[in-house]
């Protein structure tokens, strides 16, 4: 069928030309409500998009963001009855950072030396030094970052927020992931599950400026005969729906078909660098051995932000650090510092950063009691998250984990309060945002989540 119907198009002439030409027309006419058109949040929002920085492989909360004094001063001893109670295996023996906390901004923030270029920003981040999460495995903690779920699939953070609020720009997608893992979750970390598939998120793999994108282009029409071969297979496929209204991913196969034929010119003129001043490229550290991959990532970000996409996901790998810590974590401190410095100043010099919600997590923190002098193991107990911008209060420490950095003791900030406050913020109260699935309403935070209003500004 589809090769006589091309046959036809391409004589462009007799019946079938005409009866194609009428189902094509048929089917543009046809109005059809957009998922993804812009919706008004529960409440008036302080952020309109978000920014996520995934370090995947957990980074060491002691070593950067997390200041604890009583590892120096107890470095090399057992925890002893200070840490009754706490996830601390026997055998173990404390080990204090190799880096100093200088207080950094008016604030006077303490920030591992590692990060000299986001220090300059202290008093525009928010550290969330009591984080924690459930369980302490690569492929649960990140899928439960991701979803709320480590065990059940469940919607991703972005697809919910698309679900939620819409896009801004009908020609590209709303919720973008560039170079997310693979493994560990893989698709599930950005997928939409039991949500309609138009809200799942696109996957960008490759930040080259050269880089191509599958399927972007249609290989064998262009122009005007694109355009009807297009409305005549959704004619077919709004038929489908009709007959079949409960196939959510019928629906999502037609709006990705639309939106796939506007973003052809759409998604290569905002992933196109070249116009980029040379001044901007240096802030990001483009074309610099050690920065250049993420900094392409984050300035992508900030166009793929100010074009109006909703949810952007950037990934940076590597920090899974059970041996060789100091070397491993200057190297990923090193690639990632500047991109993010060069991203928030970026934003703040476009009126961006008020609102534009960045967050910076692993999927756990780093164990302050080791097994090997050289290596950190994983922590789920007690980590740190930082947020920025998008209506949050900046140079400001709030949670704690215990003295030595093992669990969360103060003000505890769950995932799923993480959740629920990121929804606060961008205008969705997280028990409303509810969607009906074998018969109960489901919710990114289940039955939790709290929102932590005194980081709100």
């Amino acid at each position: 069928m589809i090769s006589r119907r091309n046959a036809l198009l391409s004589s462009g002439c007799g019946f079938g030309y005409l009866a194609f030409s009428a189902l094509a027309t048929q089917a543009a006419n046809r109005e059809q409500q957009n998922p993804l058109l812009t919706r008004e949040p529960h409440f008036p929002a302080s952020a309109k998009r978000v920014i996520f920085l995934c370090m995947r492989g957990g980074p060491s909360h002691v070593d950067t963001f997390d200041y604890k004094p009583e590892l120096a001063k107890y470095d090399g001893k057992a925890p002893g009855k200070a840490a009754e109670g706490l996830n601390v295996q026997k055998g173990r023996k404390l080990k204090k950072s190799a880096w100093k906390f200088p207080k950094c901004g008016e604030s006077g923030l303490p920030i591992s030396t590692l990060y000299p270029e986001l220090s300059r920003h202290a008093d525009d981040l928010c550290l969330l030094n009591g984080s924690y999460t459930d369980i302490p495995n690569h492929p649960q903690a990140l899928v439960q970052l991701h979803t709320g779920s480590f065990q059940f699939v469940r919607p991703s953070v972005g697809a919910w927020v698309l679900y939620g609020l819409g896009t801004d720009n009908q020609n590209l997608p709303g919720f973008i992931t560039v170079k997310p893992p693979a493994r560990l979750g893989g698709a599930q970390n950005y997928g939409s599950a039991f949500l309609p598939a138009v809200y799942q998120g696109t996957a960008i793999q490759d930040v080259r400026a050269d880089a191509p994108i599958g399927n972007l282009r249609n290989s064998h029409f262009t122009g005007e005969l694109q355009r009807k071969q297009l409305d005549l297979l959704q004619s077919m496929n709004r038929a489908s729906v009709d007959r079949n209204p409960a196939n959510s991913e019928l629906e999502g196969v037609i709006e990705s078909y639309e939106l796939g034929y506007r973003m052809q010119s759409a998604v290569p003129e905002v992933m196109d660098l070249a116009g980029e001043s040379t001044d901007t490229l240096q802030n990001y550290g483009i074309g610099e051995s050690r920065t250049d991959d993420f900094g392409r990532q984050c300035l992508m970000a900030r166009r793929f932000a100010e074009a109006g996409v909703r949810f952007i996901e950037l990934t940076h790998e590597g920090w899974d650090q059970h041996n060789n810590l100091n070397a491993k974590l200057t190297s990923n401190c090193l690639a990632t510092d500047k991109p993010i410095a060069g991203l928030i100043s970026d934003l703040k010099q476009r009126d961006l950063l008020k609102d534009t919600l960045i967050i910076w997590s692993g999927e756990f923190g780093r164990t302050p009691a080791v097994r090997r002098d050289d290596g950190r193991d994983h922590n789920s107990t007690g980590y740190t998250v930082w947020m920025c911008g998008g209506g949050v209060k900046g140079g400001m420490r709030y949670g704690a984990t215990d003295e030595f950095g093992i669990a969360a003791v103060e003000d505890t900030m769950h995932v799923h309060d993480l959740h629920a406050t990121t929804l606060h913020l961008l205008g969705l109260d997280h028990k409303k945002l509810t969607y009906r699935y074998a018969g109960r309403d489901f919710r990114l935070t289940d039955v939790y989540g709290r929102v932590a209003s005194e980081i709100i500004a």
